[in-house]
């Protein structure tokens, strides 16, 4: 392996451009879920103008983890990817269905209804489609000789069903809170007013997948009844960021919300890595059985060195420029 484990390096690079993804796109799809909801079409404008200048650039984390995927650890290609086509190929008609409707709808007179339920379908659709996915990594895909051998529709079982829409409503949480942060007089105090119910439905969902995880998966039953002293410590977090949320909310603070909002999925994700480490098609096959050769893993590590730093500056610098409130009759048109 020589001084570093390259097998590991990546797959911290993985999880980092994944949980960026999360939440960086999460906000935008959260805002598409909650779009039908909003008071009135300035508040829609309002909430697409947030999103406008940023929500292209959030999704270089998705090609940069999913690139990074196939060039470190092509089995997981070779194996999710036909267990997942069509729950992928939901996913991927949600982003172009809500991109489109970027692109038209503050072009749009008479037509703008449809744009509007294009946005908040292809939102809704790709936000369940991922958790749909996140519920399959957890159950575990039926392989043999490193071949997926399973249906088409394996993936759409009840287990993620729920994870479908607990990741919707998760992505509901972010939109509101980053609606929040942005937003002014009556459509702040809509999001303001939203959020604590969607934290509970977040916190509910978030329960029922806990309770119902081990018995979906004996290696994470074991784990949790083992270490749960330690694992336990995540959740505890979790819930922690979540009681901030209405604590913070109710003292009308604008950005602590979003921050605590992303703090939930950043400890929710490390507990789903800490109870199928280091498992990356469950239930047979390890990163390490996954790997690519090291020389290849080495060359594309040295590419992304270069990649990754442009990509955070870039990031760092749109939301630099694009700070602030955003107000009616002001933004992109």
């Amino acid at each position: 392996m020589g001084p570093f484990d390259l097998n590991l390096i990546w797959a911290g690079i993985i999880a980092f451009g994944i949980i960026m993804y999360v939440l960086m796109d999460g906000f935008d799809l959260g805002v598409g879920i909650l779009f039908p909801f909003a008071p009135d079409n300035d508040a829609r404008d309002v909430m697409m103008n947030s999103v406008a200048p940023v929500w292209d650039g959030n999704e270089t984390w998705l090609i940069l983890g999913g690139a990074g995927l196939l060039a470190a650890f092509p089995l997981v290609y070779s194996i999710i990817l036909p267990a997942l086509y069509i729950g992928v190929f939901l996913m991927l008609a949600g982003l172009i269905f809500r991109g489109v409707a970027f692109e038209f709808r503050f072009k749009a007179k008479s037509s703008r209804y449809l744009w509007d339920w294009s946005f908040a379908g292809g939102s809704s659709l790709a936000a369940f489609a991922q958790g749909a996915v996140v519920g399959s990594y957890i159950e575990g895909y039926n392989t043999v000789d490193k071949v997926f051998v399973g249906g088409p529709f394996d993936w759409l079982t009840p287990f993620t069903v729920l994870t479908g829409f607990g990741l919707m409503a998760g992505y509901a949480l972010l939109g509101s809170t980053w609606i929040i942060m942005k937003s002014e007089g009556y459509i702040q105090r809509w999001a303001y007013r939203i959020t604590p119910y969607l934290v509970m439905v977040v916190l509910g969902v978030f329960a029922i997948i806990s309770l119902w995880t081990p018995f979906v998966d004996e290696l994470v039953q074991h784990r949790w009844l083992s270490y749960f002293h330690i694992i336990g410590i995540l959740p505890t977090l979790a819930v922690l960021c979540a009681w901030k949320i209405i604590h913070y909310v109710r003292k009308r603070q604008e950005g602590v919300p979003f921050v605590a909002t992303m703090g939930m999925f950043v400890f929710t994700f490390l507990g789903l890595l800490v109870s199928k480490w280091p498992y990356v098609v469950p239930p047979n096959y390890t990163l390490y059985d996954a790997a690519s050769a090291p020389e290849s893993q080495l060359f594309l590590l040295v590419g992304l060195l270069f990649v990754v730093p442009v990509v955070v500056a870039y990031t760092a610098w749109s939301y630099w420029i694009f700070r602030g409130k955003v107000r009616v009759g002001e933004g992109y048109h």
